[in-house]
């Protein structure tokens, strides 16, 4: 076995990588850029190099900044985790020429299923079943046109070496179709180094379902069943499930035999992920299409190891150093069922608009497996796989992926109640996250009854954007409950030394100023003399009963109704959590804020996150109309339109393509029509 493995990755893979290693008795070596030299990953190696910037394209893209690292440390293996170069067929070909092993499959094979366009056609000379569409060389944008008219819209291009969902865009007419094949193909070669895309009829009630495949260098190779991916924003996936539900046992035995097939055509070695489009047909029958393959360990592997009971990184490390699979396909069984949630950095209500910030408060559920202990921890109820801790900061130059969250369950109605509970205690202050969103997606019709597709979020979307957090009077009260627990003092100290607000004869008053967003309120909170205790909010008076139950833990009582709420205070910012919804809060100080006024930004157009200038899309002078798309960003790998706020007419741009801007920047200014 391995004696040292280097990690050419970051974030909760390289930390998941590293704790496997350890309990194998494998001494790991982290590398780290500019922006990661405190990360969880860093700390969870025994060694760590720095290797460059904070872009990646300066740091975990060098891939012969990696292999000097690998060998000043005499590492003698290099895992790349996914994403970066987990793919790249060069750098697996220079891990060997350097005498490293590549954790991962051959050259060769990433080679042949790296291109979506050669895969594609070597899965039609292996029979495999394939979505109607264009896969060839010629990537002219009049031709693609015509061959997307031939196939028929809506259509879907896609990056032929993508991946994440990146480099994808859906097309529902042809006038549209030139804008949005420049806009992937932008997208695309600054994710994957190329613009080469495919064209494809867009399946219109898809289900996403991939095997797991895993090879080994004595030529064996097998399936660890499936997985369900269709619940998707931005064809990134949001939920994974293992089993996929409504799967019949044939059509396991068919999907499985087919993804098997197509890893030992390339000679695959290692774990590797073959992906379907899926359509019901028959009364729920599934036909199925091959996509494309992963050469890699995906990031919702979790749930495999979950229904399987196998440690899929320690089965990567066994294959890597020339051992047979430690199990054979009738060995395999599944058992119970799993869900994945990835806990993301973004605005849902905003289109997912990225956010960076800081984890002011990092809260999991109570019981969660956050490592491997002996034999493993696979059916774990409750398990974390994160590269994060509280106070790490989330930036710009990476995904905005902060943890995922699996959670395993005798079936699914059992493993949705425990991901319900488990998205509940998630607690996460000082960035917005996807939490409350991902709890909507649980607790939709869709969701809990199985009614599947890739357009889940787009069809629920009523219930699952722009929905009411706490009701403010609760929020209030637990601001109020926060502020008397901070005042306590020993119940025997003398009256002249307590801050309650006792008073000989009387009621004690104290204002609390709070707002919402830029909506202020004035509550006041009053204590009689008999010690009744009441909150006044915007004209209404409520009995209040509070109690701590802990450091940031509350029951209160709003007209006799009991709440048992979360409170986190930072500064000025008060964020709450309750039983079935959450809110933020300011609690400020009218004389500290005197004077300031509220900024408009209705005459510019400001960057709502950091990010690079992709292009603007108009020029000064031009007038716009609101909604117009003005300006495109890049941001965690991914492209963002900007729109203009009203009516105006362009004055000033402010940038030029290509600069990187700052949170807040103003991007050009928006004069009166």
């Amino acid at each position: 076995m391995f004696k040292k493995i280097l990690i050419a990755n970051r974030g909760e893979i390289a930390c998941r990588v590293a704790k496997t290693a350890k309990r194998m008795g494998i001494r790991t070596v982290a590398v780290y850029s500019d922006a990661d030299a405190q990360a969880a990953h860093v700390l969870a190696c025994d060694e760590a190099v720095h290797i460059g910037g904070a872009a990646a394209r300066d740091s975990y893209l060098q891939w012969q900044r990696i292999l000097e690292a690998a060998k000043a440390t005499g590492a003698q293996a290099v895992h790349p985790g996914y994403g970066f170069l987990s793919e790249n067929e060069a750098f697996a070909r220079a891990c060997a020429e350097a005498g490293l092993v590549f954790i991962g499959p051959p050259p060769d094979a990433i080679a042949a299923m790296g291109s979506k366009s050669a895969a594609k056609s070597l899965m039609d000379k292996a029979g495999v079943p394939l979505v109607p569409g264009y896969h060839g060389d010629n990537n002219e944008p009049t031709f693609l046109l015509q061959q997307a008219e031939r196939i028929g819209f809506p259509v879907l291009i896609k990056a032929s070496a993508g991946g994440g969902g990146r480099g994808m865009r859906r097309v529902d007419k042809a006038e549209d179709f030139i804008a949005a094949l420049a806009s992937c193909q932008r997208e695309a070669r600054s994710s994957f180094g190329s613009d080469h895309v495919l064209v494809e009829r867009y399946v219109t009630r898809p289900r996403h379902i991939e095997i797991q495949v895993f090879g080994d260098t004595q030529g064996q190779c097998v399936y660890l069943f499936e997985r369900d991916c269709s619940v998707q924003r931005r064809h990134q996936k949001v939920l994974e499930e293992a089993p996929a539900p409504g799967m019949s046992a044939e059509r396991r035995a068919e999907m499985g035999a087919a993804a098997v097939a197509a890893a030992k055509a390339v000679g695959y070695v290692g774990a590797g992920t073959v992906e379907f489009i899926a359509e019901e047909v028959n009364d729920g029958d599934l036909r199925f299409y091959f996509m494309e393959m992963n050469t890699r360990l995906q990031v919702e592997h979790p749930v495999t190891e979950a229904i399987t009971g196998h440690d899929l990184v320690e089965w990567q490390l066994r294959v890597a150093n020339g051992q047979p699979l430690p199990a054979q396909q009738n060995e395999l069984r599944m058992h119970g069922h799993a869900i994945e949630a990835r806990i993301c950095a973004e605005s849902p209500d905003a289109g997912f608009l990225p956010a960076t910030g800081s984890l002011d408060v990092l809260r999991w559920p109570a019981h969660v497996a956050f490592e491997r202990t002996a034999g493993t921890d696979a059916t774990a109820p409750v398990r974390v796989d994160a590269g994060v801790r509280e106070g790490d900061a989330i930036s710009p130059f990476y995904d905005s992926m902060i943890a995922k969250l699996i959670v395993w369950g005798e079936d699914r109605q059992q493993a949705l109640a425990r991901l319900d509970a488990a998205l509940r205690d998630t607690h996460i202050v000082g960035l917005a996250t996807n939490v409350a969103f991902l709890r909507r997606v649980v607790q939709s019709r869709a969701f809990a009854t199985a009614d599947l597709d890739t357009a889940l979020i787009e069809r629920e979307r009523p219930a699952l954007f722009d929905q009411p957090g706490l009701p403010l009077p609760v929020a209030a009260a637990g601001v109020a409950a926060h502020l008397l627990a901070e005042e306590a003092v020993a119940p025997d100290a003398d009256p002249w030394s307590r801050r309650d607000g006792f008073r000989l004869h009387g009621s004690a008053r104290r204002r609390l100023d709070l707002a919402t967003g830029k909506t202020h309120h004035a509550a006041t909170l009053e204590r009689s003399h008999d010690g009744a205790l009441w909150l006044a909010l915007n004209g209404q008076r409520h009995a209040l009963q509070t109690r701590a139950l802990g450091a940031d833990r509350f029951e209160v009582r709003v007209d006799g109704q009991r709440h048992v709420l979360s409170v986190y205070a930072r500064g000025e910012q008060r964020a709450l959590f309750g039983e079935h919804a959450s809110l933020e809060l300011q609690e400020f100080d009218p004389v500290a804020h005197a004077g300031q006024e509220a900024g408009g930004h209705g005459g510019r157009l400001s960057a709502p996150m950091p990010g690079k200038v992709i292009s603007f899309l108009v020029k000064a002078g031009d007038s716009v109309a609101a909604g117009q798309p003005l300006a495109v960003m890049e941001a965690m790998k991914m492209e963002h339109t900007l729109n203009a706020p009203r009516d105006g007419v362009v004055g000033e741009l402010m940038f030029a393509v290509g600069d990187q801007v700052g949170e807040g920047a103003e991007l050009l200014t928006l004069a009166e029509a």
